[in-house]
């Protein structure tokens, strides 16, 4: 497969992640009996830069930060795939960048989330690793469509 193709691929993980994560991670309600009393402990509001905020607050800001910020993901990895049709080389740094970030996303969550998170960010990171590997040749001779090498030659 090509590059363009896994890092659409990626780009929709990412989406889902995103979305899975708001809907479960930010607005989900735990069902234990311990999350009545977690809950009690994270609304004791305290004076934080002049503000009044609880734990609570910044638990639920947080979780909409990565929420945003996997979604701004989700669509600069769609961005890049269009991108790698013609330049696939030139974005190995860019995508390098985004393998070891979501290497790192992926080892946060084995050591504090569970399964779900660090299989989709597994995923993601083996989709931008085979855009990486797949991609064209820095050298101009990788893949090339014929209308880029007749712009070349006409230069």
């Amino acid at each position: 497969m090509k590059p363009v193709v896994y890092l659409r691929i990626a780009s929709l993980l990412t989406l889902i992640h995103a979305i899975l994560h708001t809907v479960g991670g930010v607005f989900g309600k735990p069902v234990s009996g311990q999350a009545a009393m977690i809950a009690a402990s994270m609304r004791t509001r305290f004076e934080v830069f002049g503000v009044m905020r609880s734990y609570a607050d910044f638990y639920r800001g947080m979780g909409l930060g990565i929420t945003i910020a996997l979604t701004m993901d989700a669509a600069v990895l769609w961005v890049l795939a269009s991108m790698a049709r013609s330049e696939s080389a030139r974005l190995r740094p860019i995508l390098a960048v985004f393998c070891v970030g979501y290497i790192a996303l992926t080892l946060n969550s084995l050591t504090f989330f569970f399964s779900g998170p660090v299989i989709a960010e597994i995923l993601i990171v083996l989709c931008i690793g085979a855009a990486i590997f797949t991609a064209g040749r820095a050298d101009g001779r990788g893949e090339v469509d014929a209308e880029s090498e007749l712009k070349v030659a006409q230069s």
